[in-house]
């Protein structure tokens, strides 16, 4: 970022939702390194508490599957500029034939409905900032298929369409959207999908090297250090070692 990008986000609010570990976390730190006050969303309240601490960024208690919640997040927000979706996550890797509802349930709560949530809640505030910008988070599953992953991809899917349906509704709006597309990132995501299960979450990376949260982060800095004319619609990006949600140096 140069300079005059830098002192341009001085003043300016950036919110993170699942602040907390990986790809959230990560970019509450590379945005705060850009200048912006960071107010960071999640359960955990003493991990974000500790960022904030260290980036110099607000906490805030968010549960982006409790309405309450999100309303009262939006509630202690006079301005944001930039919001990124980043709350969300997968559960399982059963097929269909052996779905587990409430598998289901979570991930469409989370990553679907919480997005509608936090981004309706603070839509007035990010149009009155006169240039705002709505990042989500999404996945390569939002673009693929794979086998016992159907909670998840299905999820994502709607995720990426609620983001896409809304870049169409706001067009001519001083408001900015744009999706990423990660493939695979090595966070907490493969240990809260196996239910905490940490040598299956291992066993994902062996053999491969995947992305980390900071190569996500970067993304979402230049991302919002681009001029308010340029919107960048969708970004995909995988690790080398991956060429799909299914194939990698591992699988062939």
């Amino acid at each position: 970022m140069t300079s005059s990008e830098s002192s341009s986000s001085k003043g300016k609010i950036a919110v993170v939702t699942g602040a907390s570990s990986g790809i959230g976390a990560a970019t509450a730190r590379s945005l705060a390194r850009d200048g912006y006050t960071v107010v960071l969303g999640a359960r955990r309240v003493d991990r974000i508490d500790a960022l904030a601490q260290e980036i110099g960024g607000r906490a805030r208690y968010l549960d982006v599957t409790d309405a309450a919640s999100v309303e009262r997040f939006a509630a202690t927000l006079d301005r944001v500029d930039v919001l990124v979706n980043n709350a969300g996550g997968a559960k399982g890797l059963a097929p269909v034939a052996e779905a587990d509802l409430e598998d289901w349930r979570w991930m469409w709560e989370t990553n679907v409905v919480g997005t509608l949530r936090v981004t309706k809640a603070l839509l007035p505030k990010i149009e009155a900032s006169g240039d705002g910008l709505i990042i989500t988070i999404t996945s390569t599953a939002a673009l693929e298929a794979y086998d016992n992953g159907a909670g998840y991809t299905s999820a994502k899917h709607a995720q990426g369409v609620l983001h896409r349906t809304l870049r169409l509704e706001l067009l001519g709006k001083p408001i900015r959207l744009t999706e990423i597309c990660p493939g695979m990132v090595e966070t907490e995501f493969s240990l809260v999908r196996f239910g905490g299960d940490a040598a299956k979450a291992e066993s994902v990376y062996e053999g491969l090297t995947p992305m980390v949260a900071e190569d996500i982060a970067e993304i979402v800095s230049f991302t919002a250090s681009r001029p308010s004319h340029v919107d960048l619609d969708q970004i995909v990006v995988r690790p080398r070692d991956q060429a799909t949600s299914r194939r990698n140096i591992k699988t062939g």
